[in-house]
């Protein structure tokens, strides 16, 4: 048998988030299929983890394993043949049976994208959360590095997160801003549920004045979800890559 391992970039704007479930259509599910066609034998893909609904990815791993030998080019040309327009294989290649991309992954990189404008984008509706208010950049630059190192983020996970632990490791978040857009990127050992989108959302809520740049500390000192900001669009957050050694 063969292990197999895909890079796969999508919009998730159609699509009840990345897992396999029975009241959605989910990406997985989809390139599943595609892949089933190809190769003509049942397909279970595991991947890095989860995204949510509507959230985008530009290079997901998932593996898999077959017991044929054709060119890792079938896995790539092949499949996107079969798959919609707004997902596609990007690379194949082959890895040790023993390969876990959840287990081997040492950090994984997030980006969440703002349009900070008075006025709206019909572009950029499904990839970007549009915030009218001019937001302060230096004050949410202050705040976020406060997220840095390793801290209790239980004020930044969803009520329903299942994680054992609510303890996260924060390797770095880099706030840049641009020709209306602000992006938002963190890199890290691994995420709780929404934790990316409710750090954004007290981010964007410093940025408006609301909250100090300390406030940051206060939530990671003595945690409450209540006292967090809002859990921003899952639009505007697409995973960038997931770091293997």
């Amino acid at each position: 048998m063969q292990s197999i391992l895909l890079t796969i970039e999508y919009d998730g704007s159609n699509y009840s988030g990345w897992q396999r479930q029975p009241n959605g259509l989910a990406i997985q599910q989809v390139v599943e299929e595609a892949l089933q066609k190809v190769t003509r034998h049942t397909i279970n893909l595991r991947s890095s983890g989860r995204t949510d609904a509507g959230v985008h990815a530009l290079a997901m791993p998932a593996v898999f394993q077959t017991p044929l030998t054709i060119p890792l080019a079938a896995y790539i040309e092949g499949t996107n043949r079969f798959l919609p327009c707004d997902i596609a294989i990007k690379n194949a290649i082959e890895v040790g049976s023993e390969f876990s991309p959840i287990r081997d992954a040492i950090a994984k990189h997030y980006r969440y994208t703002i349009l900070n404008s008075k006025i709206r984008s019909p572009i950029f509706r499904l990839n970007a959360w549009h915030i009218r208010e001019r937001l302060n950049i230096d004050s949410m630059k202050q705040a976020a590095k406060n997220f840095e190192g390793t801290h209790d983020f239980s004020s930044f996970r969803a009520s329903n997160c299942g994680a054992c632990t609510s303890k996260r490791r924060i390797d770095s978040i880099v706030i840049e801003e641009g020709n209306d857009f602000i992006t938002i990127d963190v890199t890290g050992g691994g995420f709780l549920k929404n934790m990316v989108r409710i750090m954004t959302g007290t981010l964007v809520e410093i940025g408006k004045g609301r909250f100090t740049p300390d406030y940051i500390n206060s939530l990671l000192q003595n945690p409450d979800r209540k006292k967090a900001g809002v859990t921003a669009p899952a639009h505007g957050l697409c995973l960038i890559k997931v770091y293997y050694p």
